[in-house]
């Protein structure tokens, strides 16, 4: 039987192909996106351990409800991936273009839920928000990439190119099971030229420093290099303080990267993104995509569990979330903070994960252009650019085997929303929803049809 969700729009559906986009039932596709997310949240597909059998058997049911056609693989016991297709119709010359692909993970980071003020796995509807772990990173996105790829079949759009949805099981913790494993074991079944994926967004007072609304259409993310500070020394009685305190010796480290500048870049990305909004305002996000950041995310020291008081340890560590630019060399960044440390002969640096290359997605292609118009279109005297982001999505991997990747979650969001992520009020605008379905479907259609 077909879900209830998936029945509550009645589509007027012409005998030929070719259905005027003015048939959509917007209204219908806003009720309808809004249930699907809301029971797309209530699963919890807590990464760790990324089970997603049960957020796969969701979106499973409700595209094969419109006749899509869906596989899934499980590489490891619950890390289940999902892959729908729409078939272009034969080419009328030559081979058929490479798909377009519409990509989100299914799943979302741990919760505090002593920190919320509701449960996080809600999915409740209030204040013209829809709440809960995964609304904005990125279930919310999977529910327009669904809908939207509804919204073309239903309306029969003639398709130059196959478009697929492809719901990857563990982004959160690298894609191993995710992303990485289709690539490497079916890119036969993918193969795309374009990706649409999570990175960029639509904010009144994020990009711009006048406050105009600007639409930032990610096309390249900055390098990971995750570190570990290992500092030694004496261990010892608390009652003797040791000069070689190993926490001591991080502190000073910590301290003295802590104080660190790092000098604003001039790079491609951010000069088309000045050229075309002006002067970028000053926000930690703005900030982190202009600079080479540290971040101390984990310190770890003392004896016995819980660590005794009265013990000096012989170790103390650190970790480092650093973000590089596309143009930073690491081994120069690395030996630069090397440099930094004033106890460098009892402190080691250990590289625990490093990424050398950040492809940057051209961005003058038809796809771009039919996004701007889109968008454009919906939020009217919005501004267009394309930029990088100062985190990593799946994207980066498949730019890597040559896709074009493009990072969009198509809705106008204030600064507030977009901090939400990863946050203990994690939400979204729910009439952002049915717009970002719009935005898309007519990217798509502009780009990928015969209309």
């Amino acid at each position: 039987m077909r879900p209830r969700f998936a029945a509550a729009v009645v589509c007027a559906m012409a005998a030929t192909v070719g259905v005027s986009r003015a048939d959509v039932d917007w209204e219908g596709v806003q009720k309808e996106t809004t249930e699907l997310l809301s029971r797309y949240i209530r699963i919890r597909s807590v990464n760790p351990p990324a089970d997603t059998r049960e957020t796969a058997a969701l979106l499973r049911g409700v595209l094969e409800a419109e006749g899509i056609a869906v596989e899934t693989f499980e590489p490891a016991p619950g890390r289940v991936s999902l892959v729908a297709r729409l078939e272009a119709d034969a080419p009328a010359t030559g081979a058929e273009p490479r798909p377009l692909m519409l990509l989100h993970h299914m799943d979302v980071v741990p919760v505090d839920p002593a920190r919320w003020q509701e449960d996080p796995f809600s999915g409740s509807v209030h204040d013209g928000f829809l709440h809960g772990r995964g609304t904005f990173d990125m279930k919310g996105v999977g529910a327009v990439h669904v809908m939207t790829l509804i919204a073309l079949k239903r309306q029969k759009v003639p398709l130059t190119r196959d478009v697929i949805l492809t719901a990857t099981s563990d982004e959160e913790t690298g894609g191993e099971w995710g992303a990485r494993w289709l690539i490497e074991n079916r890119w036969d079944r993918l193969n795309p030229e374009f990706i649409l994926d999570e990175g960029g967004f639509g904010a009144r007072d994020v990009l711009a420093a006048d406050g105009r609304p600007v639409f930032g259409i990610s096309v390249a993310e900055k390098k990971l290099l995750w570190l570990r500070l290992i500092a030694t020394g004496t261990a010892g009685h608390g009652s003797q303080p040791m000069a070689d305190n190993p926490n001591v010796l991080l502190a000073r480290a910590l301290v003295a990267i802590a104080g660190r500048s790092s000098a604003e870049s001039g790079g491609a990305i951010i000069r088309e993104m000045s050229t075309r909004i002006g002067a970028l305002a000053d926000n930690k996000f703005t900030r982190a995509i202009r600079r080479d950041t540290v971040s101390v995310t984990t310190l770890r020291s003392g004896v016995g569990d819980p660590p005794k008081v009265n013990v000096i340890p012989s170790s103390a560590e650190a970790t480092l979330d650093c973000r590089l630019l596309p143009d930073t060399d690491p081994d120069r960044f690395l030996g630069e903070l090397k440099a930094l440390l004033p106890d460098r002969d009892r402190i080691e640096i250990r590289v625990e994960y490093r990424m050398d290359a950040t492809p940057v997605t051209p961005h003058q292609t038809p796809l771009f252009a039919a996004l701007e118009k889109a968008i454009v279109k919906e939020h009217p005297g919005s501004t267009v650019t394309p930029m990088q982001i100062p985190y990593g999505t799946d994207s980066n991997t498949f730019r890597a085997k040559g896709a074009m990747a493009y990072g969009l979650i198509p809705m106008m969001l204030d600064a507030s929303v977009v901090a939400s992520m990863h946050s203990n009020a994690e939400r979204i605008p729910v009439a952002e929803l049915s717009r970002g379905v719009r935005i898309l479907y007519n990217a798509i259609t502009d780009c990928c049809s015969r209309h």
